[in-house]
């Protein structure tokens, strides 16, 4: 793939102006949509039918790793990829090193909120501009983005909902930290399963995908200041099933170094919020 050269315009940090490209959002429920500010430091314009969302905040080298494997994989010769900033200081994020692995658009959220914040500015970016499938796949390289073109075939198949899983045969869970496995296949899984109706055996990562549709729907209503921290990956897993979408798992493999956890998720307090989450959107407390 040919880089583009970044010109002044691109370079420049811009706030962020909603325009619906393809006129299919009603004007008036756009207008309700509780979207963060953000600027837009890099935006190239829209060149596929379908994107990777990547969010991160101080992922260093991590962000970079993965973006490698990404170019490494060609994802760029089949969705754009767009990368939603929760505030980086750590100067990982250089428009030069963007640029050279085929990053389409930077979005840097300024107001407030984590990661359903910073997710409620991407995919409102995303569906203003015309897309008709996001895929999501976190910004700490654990997910391997070989993945990512199965994903777009589940999207043109006509899925509403696509999730990776390391336990489906296939998969690979790769030095996944004891407590965390054991949370998700006894207890997040299992519950979000009862609760929608859909038998999830991964429901805490990222790396996921939704259609078009899906997202712009007012029965899911995901442009919600309710949806600040972790709360719009649990919902969107108990809605979207009860809503009668289109959902399926694929295999992926999701490998934790073996030094370290890297996750913004931690302690004691930090998987008491993640439960505490968890129960409110089985019980519906997220529902518009």
């Amino acid at each position: 793939m040919v880089l583009r050269e970044l010109n002044h315009t691109h370079m420049t940090s811009t706030a962020y102006d909603a325009r619906d490209a393809t006129g299919d959002i009603d004007p008036a429920y756009r207008a309700t949509w509780a979207v963060p500010a953000m600027e837009t430091p890099l935006w190239l314009g829209k060149q596929h039918t379908h994107c990777v969302v990547i969010p991160v905040i101080n992922e260093g080298e991590r962000i970079r790793r993965l973006l490698r494997r990404m170019t490494n994989h060609r994802i760029a010769d089949i969705a754009d990829i767009i990368i939603v900033d929760g505030g980086s200081t750590d100067g990982s994020l250089a428009l030069e090193v963007l640029q050279r692995h085929n990053v389409c658009g930077l979005l840097v959220k300024t107001g407030p909120g984590k990661l359903s914040a910073q997710l409620r500015c991407a995919y409102a970016f995303a569906l203003d501009q015309g897309y008709q499938g996001i895929i999501t796949i976190d910004g700490n390289n654990k997910d391997d983005p070989e993945a990512i073109p199965r994903f777009v075939v589940a999207l043109e198949q006509g899925f509403d909902f696509v999730q990776a899983s390391r336990f489906l045969p296939g998969g690979r869970g790769v030095n996944t930290p004891l407590l965390r496995h054991l949370a998700v296949r006894y207890i997040h899984a299992p519950l979000l399963s009862l609760a929608s109706g859909f038998k999830w055996t991964d429901t805490t990562q990222g790396f996921r995908a939704y259609s078009r549709r899906l997202l712009l729907d007012e029965r899911l209503a995901p442009f919600r200041d309710v949806f600040n921290t972790y709360e719009l990956l649990a919902y969107i897993s108990y809605r979207t099933p009860r809503l009668g979408y289109r959902c399926i798992e694929i295999p992926t493999v999701r490998e934790y170094p073996p030094d370290q956890v890297p996750t913004k998720i931690g302690g004691v307090a930090g998987n008491l919020k993640l439960l505490s989450i968890l129960f409110a959107a089985c019980l519906s407390k997220y529902n518009p």
